[in-house]
């Protein structure tokens, strides 16, 4: 398998044809997936040849949103399966990375160690410092889709952490306590609106 140049194609992809208004769902949010899930990789002891799968499922995870919003990870997994066989990978491989981008799907359901670091890397934003900031970046996204106030975005927001969950033991060490005395916050801010 070739993966610098496959890569190098879905990083140009994205760049180049995700739609600007996507406040959330952008190349800084693949980025952002990117770093998270070397970092969780690396604390999980992932074999350096999964690696590559890993990384090439990150790329891949929201290519959907290219095309569409809704089943955005279908989408993915089949611009996946129509562009990776060019670049030297095989069947088994490309389903081990579509495994991982069906996983990312709401609710999260996965069922290997990559997924679960995929899937933890995908939402590790819910237990950092810049959750205020990702969070309304992914408010402004929804909005161009359905019109939200503030008490109902925060009823949302409380209602997804509550159902939220990290896979991994890396994860939860790292983020979970921060994403607790968020969704505390969340709901004093909520109880202040009613």
């Amino acid at each position: 398998m070739n993966f610098e140049k496959a890569e190098k194609f879905i990083h140009d992809k994205l760049t180049r044809e995700l739609p600007r208004h996507l406040f959330y769902h952008s190349i800084y949010h693949v980025e952002d997936v990117m770093d998270a899930a070397l970092r969780l990789a690396k604390q999980e002891n992932i074999p350096a040849a999964d690696l590559p799968l890993l990384q090439i499922a990150v790329l891949y995870h929201d290519s959907g949103f290219i095309i569409d919003t809704k089943n955005h990870e279908e989408i993915g997994c089949g611009i996946a399966r129509e562009s990776l066989p060019a670049f030297g990978f095989t069947p088994a491989q490309i389903a081990t990375v579509c495994g991982m981008i069906m996983a990312t799907r709401i609710p999260q359901l996965p069922h290997t160690h990559l997924e679960q670091i995929l899937c933890d890397a995908d939402l590790d934003y819910l237990g950092r410092e810049d959750y205020d900031f990702i969070s309304n970046n992914l408010f402004k996204e929804m909005n161009l889709y359905s019109m939200l106030d503030e008490k109902s975005w925060l009823k949302l927001q409380i209602g997804f952490l509550e159902k939220h969950q990290y896979f991994t033991p890396s994860a939860i060490s790292l983020r979970q306590a921060s994403k607790d005395a968020k969704l505390a916050e969340l709901k004093k801010r909520y109880a202040a609106l009613t």
